[in-house]
């Protein structure tokens, strides 16, 4: 029988033994680089700190435990547009929750969701896939030509929804995530019950002198802002995604090592480390080593860069389609900033101890997700 890409299957992590063998056995021959002078963090990743995690992703961390975990939740995949796309698909016990669609950030995957499926999942359905060219979701070879902007994901997203029968919805992003879900609501606003995302909007660009009414302080903060954003944080990574993606892909895909201290170097970079510290860590390294893991094993750290060489990075959308809510809003200035093109129903600014939030502070953000959807009726 010819199977029908509209197909939802079922989706389970297997990773072959083969595969993990082979995965200690690069990360026991990997040859370092000597360490610079003055290398602490403001050269990037020091050798000392890579080595422990790399000795520690070898002899001591349990893949097939965290594989577990994953494998706890349903998971799924289908084809549309052409692409290959896995999710977990966590229902709620109440069959008249709202759906929510959870959309994860970059460099990270669904792994990013892993404290939150459960949880959610006592108040929504919950649905979380993995962006085309990350993890499960990989592009076909040879990959679509046709650029995979923000807004053929979320239609993407809307034909995924439409597939699992769910006529209102809910969607929750975070950075890419952030993108994706604004996006959405403007492509499916008859559907989309809100937009629930950890941050972004009200960053200006441009003069700021075209913002009436800022006081000085509301300058100097925004100026401080743009002056990061337009810096990349210091190392300049996104100029070169933009132009030289290919480049980097021998990297990830020969090795992990390179993989694990690119994704390192961003998460530490989004969190705002001071020059030369050796700032804590407040992500699990276990978690981190599965999202460095899941790279790995699907050879997608060069696809997943689509958010910069397709022009898709940046700041999500202003929308006044539905309803938003914004849980790590940043001081007030964003907010009044926001809401001259955006329909603000929640702003909070929770404390931020990553960017990667899901991971660091779940509880949190489940709280706020259900929040915002409690307050739409929803």
């Amino acid at each position: 029988m010819t199977q029908d890409v509209t197909d939802i299957r079922p989706f389970r992590i297997e990773i072959p033994q083969a595969d993990l063998d082979e995965l200690r056995e690069r990360l026991g021959r990997t040859r370092w680089p000597s360490r610079l002078p003055r290398a602490d963090w403001n050269l990037g990743v020091p050798v000392s700190y890579l080595q422990d995690l790399a000795d520690y992703w070898a002899k001591e961390y349990d893949w097939r435990a965290q594989e577990a975990q994953l494998n706890r939740f349903p998971q799924y995949t289908t084809e549309i547009d052409g692409q290959t796309v896995h999710f977990f698909h966590v229902r709620s016990a109440d069959p008249d929750a709202l759906p929510l669609i959870l959309t994860h950030s970059w460099p990270n995957s669904v792994v990013e969701f892993t404290h939150l499926l459960g949880p959610l999942s006592e108040t929504f359905h919950v649905i979380a896939p993995s962006l085309p060219g990350f993890g499960f979701s990989p592009f076909p070879e040879p990959a679509d030509e046709r650029p995979w902007s923000v807004e053929r994901v979320a239609r993407t997203w809307a034909e995924l929804m439409s597939r699992l029968g769910y006529e209102r919805y809910g969607a929750h992003g975070n950075d890419a995530g952030a993108l994706v879900s604004p996006q959405l609501a403007v492509l499916d606003p008859e559907r989309v019950a809100g937009v629930h995302i950890t941050g972004g909007l009200g960053i200006p660009s441009g003069d700021l002198n075209a913002y009436e009414g800022l006081s000085q302080d509301d300058r100097d903060t925004l100026a401080w802002v743009t002056d990061m954003m337009s810096g990349a944080g210091g190392s300049g990574y996104a100029p070169y995604l933009a132009a030289r993606p290919q480049t980097l892909g021998f990297g990830w895909a020969d090795s992990p090592v390179f993989q694990l201290a690119y994704l390192v170097e961003r998460f530490k970079e989004f969190d705002g480390w001071p020059d030369g510290a050796a700032p804590p860590e407040p992500v699990d390294r276990d978690l981190i080593l599965t999202n460095a893991s899941l790279y790995w094993f699907t050879n997608t750290g060069g696809s997943s860069s689509w958010t910069y060489y397709e022009g898709a990075a940046g700041m999500p959308i202003d929308q006044d389609v539905v309803p938003t809510g914004v849980s790590h809003g940043g001081p007030p200035v964003f907010r009044r900033i926001a809401e001259r093109a955006n329909a603000i129903a929640h702003w909070e600014d929770h404390e931020h101890p990553s960017h990667m939030v899901a991971m660091a502070t779940p509880e949190p953000l489940v709280a706020d997700i259900r929040k915002f959807f409690a307050g739409l009726g929803g």
